[in-house]
């Protein structure tokens, strides 16, 4: 065992050092660390949604934004769009922007290269009319797999604000005051379509706080993301800041 103490004090500081980006998904300060966009340089708020296509949810929040006259943008997952490739198909029509979440909704896919670059690809032949958008499942990076979505022409995008929608205590007035507190031009909210890997029904709470959610950004004086600017149609997704505001 004693051996094993200078190969364990070596492999400590390493392994933090490689799982070191994951710690963005929750601490937004971090950012400018890895430099990982969180915000867009836009006077606009963006939606953003994780984990469909779902054959319920995904209409319902489609739904919901065609309300507000919101345009989002919809990283889907890989194993879930070869599923129902129909609903990212109306996605796409009804000008909303396609990113990567993936293939496989599993954090172990950014362990290691090889694992990694099979996931993405595969969620590319899933998904091949997606933008160069890329949201890893909890939005936990590595090192080696941020320096690989990269190096694959990928762009990372995570978040600024969050609703906690995934959760089963979650309500539309809690996703909306979640969404909203100290909202500001730029933000980019984390939303989800699906209940795929999260408390059951959850969708029908998110697309039922669409609405307010975009009562109150006006209330503050801002809007939502209405329609996908022309480098968007061309595939290229949102403009973004590099590391946060």
């Amino acid at each position: 065992m004693k051996a094993l103490r200078p190969l364990a004090l070596v492999a400590g500081p390493a392994l933090a050092a490689h799982w070191s980006p994951a710690v963005a998904a929750v601490l937004p300060s971090t950012v400018s660390l890895f430099g990982i966009p969180t915000t867009v340089p836009e006077d606009e708020v963006l939606l953003t949604f994780d984990d469909g296509p779902h054959p319920e949810g995904t209409p319902a929040v489609l739904a919901a934004l065609d309300r507000v006259g919101a345009s989002a943008v919809f990283f889907v997952s890989g194993e879930q769009a070869v599923r129902y490739p129909e609903l990212v198909r109306e996605v796409a029509a009804a000008g909303h922007e396609l990113g990567l979440h993936g293939y496989r909704h599993q954090t172990r896919r950014q362990w290691s290269r090889g694992l990694l670059a099979d996931d993405i690809r595969r969620a590319q032949d899933a998904v091949p009319a997606a933008a160069r958008l890329y949201r890893p499942p909890h939005g936990v990076f590595s090192l080696a797999g941020l320096r690989l979505t990269r190096e694959l022409g990928l762009r990372p995008l995570l978040w600024s604000k969050w609703g906690r929608d995934w959760e089963r205590r979650a309500t539309p007035e809690s996703i909306t005051a979640r969404v909203t507190n100290w909202i500001r031009a730029g933000d980019v909210v984390l939303l989800h379509d699906a209940d795929h890997y999260s408390a059951p029904g959850c969708w029908k709470r998110t697309a039922a706080a669409i609405a307010p959610i975009a009562e109150r950004i006006a209330d503050e004086g801002l809007r939502l993301r209405a329609a996908p600017a022309a480098a968007d149609i061309r595939g290229n997704g949102p403009r973004l800041n590099p590391a946060g505001r």
